[in-house]
């Protein structure tokens, strides 16, 4: 079975936010710590995620990705993948994370099942990281990322978002992380929801920029490593890793878009920067079966957009909130 939406995309994957806390206020997500967080009453439960996740699998849904927020803050996490898991269908299970907690949990959840992990990680310089993040510690997330390495979580994708004049000098130093491990390194543009108009428009490094820095470093060649999902991938020669770059504003991939998003409230929202949703979570906690489940899920499906119209003007809720 197959979840298509009306302009013929196959809707595969969710990105399930499961908590809206975190534990750094980067500058381009929540800097000034203005949302405050849902009450916990509010917030899905282990048990309401695991119905969706099974209305999901039964409609074609195979890859799931765990967000939050910071997911790790979350009590019991390696119970929910362990669960997750054992739903039949679910082929792919991932979490992003800003990697903080990750050399404590790593084992429990690759014991637990999890496949993978992606890390936000915006500079390997310590200063300007606790300046980007709001006070965060680079040796803790980078002895996060050897302890997935270790455990297996494989491939691990690193994201970073080039900001002009803050990190977009370390562009190649992070390429150049492929020359020598396996790792996905990802350049995601900014993106305007804690910046916009003017400011954003002097911080957004572009795709193309970004292709530019790293073209001078060594030619590009085009990876295929899967059907769709919003990064073009490229490999230096002979690279054991692999760059990706994604362009969510100036060179839109909406054509190949074949996700929704789960909010921590349960808000199942077709897009990213749509202001239209399904809430399950009232459905769920007034009796909803898996049937009326999997129903509404297919009407978030009909109400995808054909592509965003989010624009450098415009402004949104933290990242934290939306489940970036």
């Amino acid at each position: 079975m197959q979840l298509r939406d009306k302009y013929g995309r196959v809707i595969d994957y969710i990105r399930i936010s499961i908590t809206d806390k975190c534990s750094l206020r980067c500058i381009y997500c929540n800097p000034t710590a203005t949302e405050t967080p849902y009450d916990r009453e509010h917030v899905l439960t282990f048990e309401e995620i695991l119905r969706i996740v099974q209305a999901a699998a039964e409609l074609g849904v195979k890859k799931m990705d765990l967000t939050g927020g910071e997911p790790l803050m979350r009590h019991a996490l390696p119970e929910l993948v362990s669960e997750i898991k054992a739903i039949n269908g679910i082929e792919d299970l991932s979490l992003t994370t800003n990697g903080l907690l990750l050399q404590t949990y790593a084992q429990r959840l690759a014991d637990a099942g999890l496949d993978r992990v992606n890390v936000s990680l915006d500079s390997l310089v310590a200063t300007k990281y606790y300046e980007i993040t709001g006070g965060g510690n680079l040796t803790k997330v980078l002895n996060g990322i050897q302890a997935a390495r270790d455990t297996g979580l494989l491939p691990i994708k690193l994201n970073m978002v080039p900001i002009r004049n803050v990190n977009d000098n370390e562009i190649e130093q992070f390429a150049r992380l492929t020359l020598f491990e396996d790792y996905h390194v990802r350049f995601i543009e900014l993106m305007p929801t804690a910046v916009t108009g003017t400011e954003y428009n002097e911080k957004l490094v572009s795709s193309s920029e970004i292709r530019q820095t790293l073209q001078q470093i060594a030619p590009l060649h085009p990876v295929k490593l899967r059907l769709n999902g919003p990064a073009r991938y490229y490999r230096f020669e002979s690279a054991p890793g692999v760059i990706g770059i994604i362009s969510a504003i100036t060179c839109q991939f909406c054509e190949d878009c074949n996700r929704m998003r789960l909010t921590a409230v349960g808000k199942l929202k077709p897009c990213l920067f749509s202001d239209r949703y399904i809430d399950l979570r009232q459905h769920l906690r007034t009796g909803a079966t898996i049937e009326q489940i999997k129903e509404l899920i297919r009407t978030a499906t009909a109400l995808k957009p054909e592509s965003h119209n989010i624009t450098p003007t415009d402004s949104t809720v933290a990242m934290s909130q939306i489940g970036g």
